[in-house]
């Protein structure tokens, strides 16, 4: 009986030696789960800091690149500042400004200095009820000249030619410093003395010679005006110091994010819209802050010029914004139509099908791709991605890409892998060797 039962507990010990070797190797699959859950949590958390961290600086960036193209690009400056010599706003503010100069120096006693001696007593008695129709006629003649100057290329390339003079100098009025364009007392300023010279000579050839006497005056056109300019100006050097940096930073944040993160298609959609929100919201502020620039004007200080000046300087900005929209809008929808699901994939099929359907049309019509189509095949993934990188090295190297530039370099990368799916072509099977014929036997001669 003891040899029967010797089996029995030889069997009983393994099975428990078995099952203890399960458990302990359940127990360590679920340590290493909780260890590897332990580790997405970490990394979704600084995958998640990250990502916040670089939507947050990409507004930033995208401002201090603006202000360090505008402070150390001349070109970028002039491109910049040259469209506000025609604009109307500004020009009615200088024209204004020239005529006020001018008739500060033109009584009209000065006019009766060319009339006889014997005619000045009766004239200047008749000035007596005549003067306020005269004054208003001598302003509207000379307000007449100023606008004709204003209005011609010689206040356009003079403002062109002092602004390109002066970027070097003064910083483009960002930092201070003299000439044309300077800040003082809280206030942008450009100084009109060549344009009232112009004016001076106008009002001489056509006949008013008294305002050949007038001394050089100088004139200012206040375009901006903020009880808190000295400290924008800190701000403005701080961002144009961080032009640079400012954009890599945001960058690395969100790529890094993006790598750390556990599902990275969902986590990448959600990068770039979250920066494409913070841009929408950095062109909500421009807007907001236009309106209360503006109303913080004094009453001395014209408003429309004061308004077109702001949205002249920011059209940079706002080209960035949409730019920066654009392109997260199509690294999104890219990420999305690349990934698993449902609605994904019927695109996908649904592209593909288009494109197959042209591919018939075209095999049915007589047109062949030779050995391109097997090339193609096996090298597609290698040319999906040089096209690619040529999009993105070309969205790199544009001067400043604006929301147009991204949608046409995205039309035309789709074309292309369109054109590279439709040039896919497998390489034809090969043709299994025929099968040896049957052999005759030889008979004798006696067969």
């Amino acid at each position: 009986m003891t040899s029967r039962e010797q089996p029995g507990e030889d069997g009983t010990g393994g099975e428990h030696s078995e099952l203890e070797h399960l458990r302990a190797r359940v127990a360590a699959l679920e340590t290493g789960r909780a260890a590897r859950a332990a580790h997405h949590r970490w990394r979704s958390f600084f995958s998640a800091l990250l990502i916040v961290l670089g939507c947050v600086l990409t507004p930033l960036a995208a401002t201090a690149s603006w202000a360090a193209a505008e402070v150390d690009d001349t070109d970028r400056y002039v491109a910049t500042v040259a469209p506000l010599a025609s604009a109307p706003a500004v020009q009615a503010a200088a024209a204004n400004r020239v005529t006020d100069a001018l008739m500060s120096h033109l009584p009209l006693r000065n006019l009766l200095e060319g009339v006889a001696p014997a005619d000045r007593p009766r004239l200047e008695k008749a000035l007596g009820t005549l003067a306020t129709p005269l004054e208003n006629a001598v302003r509207g003649f000379v307000h007449g000249k100023a606008q004709d100057v204003i209005a011609s290329d010689t206040f356009q390339r003079f403002w062109v030619d002092a602004n390109r003079g002066i970027h070097a100098a003064v910083d483009k009025a960002l930092t201070g410093g003299g000439g044309a364009v300077r800040i003082s007392d809280n206030s942008v300023t450009i100084d009109l003395a060549p344009v009232v010279d112009r004016v001076k000579q106008r009002l001489v050839d056509d006949g008013m010679t008294v305002a050949g006497r007038i001394p050089q005056i100088h004139t200012d056109l206040t375009v901006l005006r903020s009880d808190r300019l000295g400290e924008l100006k800190t701000y403005l050097q701080l961002l144009r110091i961080a032009g640079f940096w400012l954009p890599v930073l945001a960058v690395l944040s969100l790529v890094v994010g993006w790598l750390l993160s556990v599902h990275r298609r969902r986590v990448l959609v959600a990068a770039v819209l979250g920066a494409a929100v913070a841009m929408l919201a950095l062109g909500l502020g421009l807007t907001v802050f236009r309106e209360v620039y503006l109303n913080g004007l004094p009453a001395s200080v014209s408003q429309p010029a004061a308004g077109a000046v702001y949205d002249i300087l920011t059209r940079y900005l706002r080209t960035s914004v949409r730019s920066v929209v654009a392109l997260a809008v199509v690294i999104a929808l890219a990420a999305w139509l690349t990934g698993r699901g449902r609605r994904a994939t019927f695109v996908r099929q649904a592209w593909q099908s288009g494109i197959h359907a042209v591919r018939a049309a075209a095999d049915h019509a007589g047109l062949r791709t030779g050995p391109v189509g097997p090339f193609v095949h096996r090298h597609r993934a290698w040319i999906t991605w040089i096209l690619v990188a040529a999009a993105v090295v070309t969205y790199i190297l544009w001067s400043y890409p604006t929301g147009w530039v991204v949608l046409v370099i995205a039309l035309v990368l789709l074309f292309a892998m369109a054109v590279v799916e439709f040039l896919t072509e497998p390489p034809a099977p090969p043709v299994p060797p025929a099968p040896p014929a049957p052999s005759t036997p030889v008979r004798g001669p006696g067969g």
